[in-house]
């Protein structure tokens, strides 16, 4: 038996841009980006519908920055609007859809898919962009909170099968990430709370100096503050993409991923809730109890996780939800379920990132199921005594 081996090595820019009017036509950030080459670039630009309808002006502003730039660039139709948030996540239909605008429009793939929205609407263009042609230039212009801070600046794209959360997906780094702190302005308070939970996240395993600045911004955070909104957003992508480019392991080909502290229950929430609780709110959530797990472990100071349950509820989460006690037919927690999709979803032993204290992670492969579950019952508890303030407050 003979055999040949070969290393092969893929080097690979990641690169996140932040700035204020993306498609202000004095701006050339987008143009820059997109040529360099000697044709002119063709792109096709997907915008979240959603995002469309509050920002009537938008698909305008496309349009006008690429008239404005026809030498360099060719918009090769108008922008196609698709559904955004989870439930676009649900079916292969809109990545087929997008596949067939790009075989019309004659893309090929040194041609770019340009996706702007929420990241359920980057997952599916990313994956549009990876699989046609085997691989067009995507370029990612996220539009929420969450996705500035995680979902967007990540090198992953997928749709959910199965009843399971990316079950289908790619790992392909987009040609680039464009954050537009302008296109926040149109969210509801709601979405732009959901993304601070990725911040905690990211600051509770990775950094605890960025975990004393939130405590200090919480307020401010709270009330929305847009410089303090700012702060969190661009530390939380850098402390994001510094994992993916300095972690080891960017494609996880290993069965640890540190990012997704919090994320094994936060996925089976939000297929428990049918998508009532969004992906941010699940997290926080998520994180909640994996920290009071962490502390009925052993590994946690009563103290540290007491201050990372203080400072996602002062960020306005509720950490508990009806659907995290849900049973099946042989009367178990589905919520449980999320750890073995969660080990089948990675391969391998399972493996879970807890905390060790503020900004220190560790992590363990197995998982006491009595502990989990009482650290369910206490947040159940603690959501409970919250609830019973807010009545008491509003009966005075």
């Amino acid at each position: 038996m003979t055999v040949i081996k070969h290393q092969i090595s893929v080097s690979f820019e990641h690169q996140v841009h932040f700035t204020f009017g993306v498609f202000d036509r004095t701006n050339p950030l987008l143009q820059t980006l997109l040529t360099g080459r000697s044709r002119r670039a063709a792109a096709l630009v997907v915008v979240d519908e959603s995002l469309a309808a509050v920002r009537s002006d938008l698909l305008q502003n496309v349009g006008n920055y690429f008239a404005a730039n026809t030498e360099n660039l060719h918009l090769v139709c108008p922008p196609v609007v698709i559904e955004g948030g989870e439930r676009a996540k649900n079916s292969y239909f809109h990545v087929s859809e997008i596949h067939s605008q790009i075989e019309r429009s004659h893309l090929d793939r040194h041609s770019y898919l340009i996706g702007i929205g929420g990241g359920a609407l980057l997952d599916v263009a990313g994956l549009a962009a990876a699989t046609a042609h085997r691989g067009l230039r995507h370029v990612r212009i996220p539009t929420t909170t969450l996705s500035q801070c995680d979902a967007g600046v990540g090198v992953k794209n997928g749709i959910n099968a199965f009843g399971k959360k990316n079950f289908i997906g790619t790992f392909a780094p987009p040609w680039a990430v464009i954050n537009d702190f302008q296109l926040l302005s149109s969210l509801s308070e709601r979405d732009k709370r959901a993304g601070y939970a990725e911040a905690v996240k990211v600051a509770l395993i990775r950094d605890r100096e960025f975990f004393l600045q939130l405590e200090r911004d919480a307020t401010a955070l709270a009330e929305f503050d847009p410089e303090a909104m700012r702060a969190l957003i661009y530390r939380s992508a850098e402390l994001h993409v510094r994992h993916i480019a300095e972690g080891g392991d960017p494609f996880e080909f290993g069965s640890a991923r540190p990012l997704d502290f919090g994320h094994w229950a936060a996925h089976k929430l939000e297929q428990l809730s049918d998508n009532r609780i969004r992906h941010g709110e699940a997290v926080a959530a998520g994180i909640a109890l994996d920290v009071i797990y962490s502390r009925r472990a052993g590994l946690l100071p009563a103290a540290s996780a007491e201050r990372a349950l203080a400072l996602l509820e002062a960020l306005g989460f509720e950490l508990f939800a009806n659907e995290m006690l849900h049973l099946d037919t042989n009367h178990q927690r589905v919520l449980l379920k999320g750890l073995e999709e969660f080990r089948e979803h990675l391969g391998g032993e399972l493996t879970l990132t807890l905390l060790r204290d503020l900004g220190q992670a560790v992590e363990v492969h197995e998982v006491s199921l009595p502990k989990m579950l009482d650290a369910l019952d206490e947040l159940q508890r603690r959501h409970a005594v919250a609830g019973n303030r807010v009545i008491a407050a509003a009966g005075r």
